[in-house]
């Protein structure tokens, strides 16, 4: 075996053409018996002992450090030079410094285009998420030292901690992927690293179009209820694509409007000139200092904005924005997990109750409905595509409960052609909002074309019926 083949199978890949193979294998362990391998390992873990501190000291820059690795390395193959040739002891110490001074095989899957989620599992096993299904790696990390020096290296750079009295941080990359690790003793099995990964450019309508995420007639409907400042919330399972969809939603905000965001980790890419980015924060190493969405939420109505968006309702900060809603704030936008618009809606009650006000449930249901205009609803179909499958407007109260009307739905009756991808589409059932007359004072006017079930004037009185 040369050593391309050994840093391949221990977890870097030499080639950064070269894509690494995500197809599943019968054995994708490293070859730990390999006399390489454990050189590798050996020398991985000597020189983790000898930079220590230097890892994370901000006096230290990247090339000094990388030089500081080099040199280091070198001693400590000296040693080792008869198993070695020229060549492979170069790539050795390159390989191993990348890896220090980078985070180690992840590296490689991080510039992969076509992965959008990484799920290291321990030190023996990274997943990555293609085209919507799951794929086991030959990538590795040498040790479990290894995965939690990338693991603090991430942490760390933004400030958060991560330790055996706080062993869960959420955090993100300099590019804004998002981060979730947990270690010991929550993480039974070894440390455990996940990564959402941020798309370099911004997906467009034309690009989700293409996805089969929508399609031209939804998106032109969207982009009338956002141009008429209807109040949106997004809901939808994990890895659906809501954050996605709400950078997409937002585009269509006019550009003289001012936008402020409010997120746990900054994901939100908009384009417009006057947008005011706010972020929560964790607790310190004391406990204290903690800022809250909520809170924020709070601020942002000092702040004189023209549009609220909330990146994800989680708690309390659901009362705050209804709150915002029902109080001149129109049009804003927000995202929640949710299997389906009703259970959206139950959601939120149950968030607005978590605010600590024992409010009557009539009268939580009553602010739902008055704030909430459209429900957008996103699923990840069993293709692996994400799609938006339900677009619902919240008509108001019956008695005691919300009513919602389907404005638009995906269409499964199309089937799915040989490869096992769904030929569907989502449609509009023909149905018009009763907030079309709004939009029509405000200079927006939905064309027939735009709700159109392509039906005949009788079969579609039968379809409203």
């Amino acid at each position: 075996m040369n050593i391309a083949d050994l840093l391949r199978t221990s977890g870097r890949n030499p080639d950064a053409e070269k894509p690494i193979n995500l197809e599943p294998s019968e054995d994708t362990s490293p070859r730990h018996d390999d006399p390489l391998h454990k050189l590798r390992v050996k020398a991985q873990e000597a020189l983790f002992e000898r930079l220590g501190a230097r890892l994370f000291d901000p006096n230290l820059g990247e090339d000094q450090l990388r030089a500081y690795a080099v040199k280091e390395l070198d001693q400590i193959l000296a040693s080792e030079a008869d198993q070695l040739s020229p060549d492979e002891r170069h790539e050795l110490v390159e390989s191993i410094g990348a890896d220090i001074m980078g985070l180690g095989p992840i590296e490689s899957l991080l510039a992969d285009p076509t992965v959008t989620e990484i799920m290291v599992n321990a030190d023996d096993a990274i997943f990555v998420e293609r085209n919507g299904k799951l794929y086991l790696t030959e990538a590795r990390f040498m040790t479990v030292p290894h995965l939690r020096q990338v693991i603090e290296k991430i942490v760390s750079a933004i400030g958060r901690r991560i330790d055996e009295s706080s062993p869960m941080v959420d955090a993100r990359l300099p590019d804004g992927s998002r981060v979730n690790a947990v270690i010991p003793p929550l993480a039974v099995d070894g440390p455990m690293l996940t990564i959402r990964k941020f798309a370099k450019t911004a997906f467009t309508t034309s690009d989700l179009i293409e996805f089969g995420t929508f399609n031209r007639q939804c998106a032109d409907f969207l982009d009338a209820c956002v141009q008429g400042k209807r109040n949106i919330l997004i809901s939808g399972g994990t890895g659906t694509g809501k954050t996605t969809l709400l950078n997409i939603v937002s585009s269509y905000i006019p550009t003289d409007e001012r936008i402020v965001t409010i997120e746990d980790a900054v994901e939100l890419q908009l384009h417009q000139r006057h947008v005011i980015r706010l972020e929560a924060r964790p607790p310190n190493v004391e406990g204290q200092g903690q800022i809250s969405i909520r809170e924020l939420v709070r601020n942002s109505l000092r702040m004189r904005p023209d549009r609220i968006i909330v990146g994800e309702v989680r708690g309390g900060e659901a009362l705050d924005m209804l709150q915002a809603m029902n109080t001149g704030h129109e049009g804003s936008l927000s995202t929640l997990h949710a299997n389906t618009p009703r259970d959206a809606l139950s959601r939120l009650e149950t968030m607005v109750l978590m605010a600590g006000l024992e409010l009557p449930i009539r009268a939580i249901r009553e602010q739902i409905a008055s704030a909430l205009d459209v429900v957008i609803h996103l699923s990840r179909l069993r293709d692996g595509t994400r799609r938006i499958t339900q677009v619902s407007e919240v008509n108001g109260m019956e008695g005691e409960t919300i009513t919602l009307s389907t404005l638009y739905e995906f269409d499964y009756e199309a089937g799915m052609d040989d490869g096992g991808r769904f030929l569907g589409e989502i449609k509009p059932t023909g149905l018009r909002p009763m907030f079309s007359d709004d939009l029509r004072y405000l200079g927006i006017d939905l064309p027939e074309e735009m709700l159109s079930v392509g039906l005949d004037p009788l079969a579609e009185m039968e379809f409203r019926r």
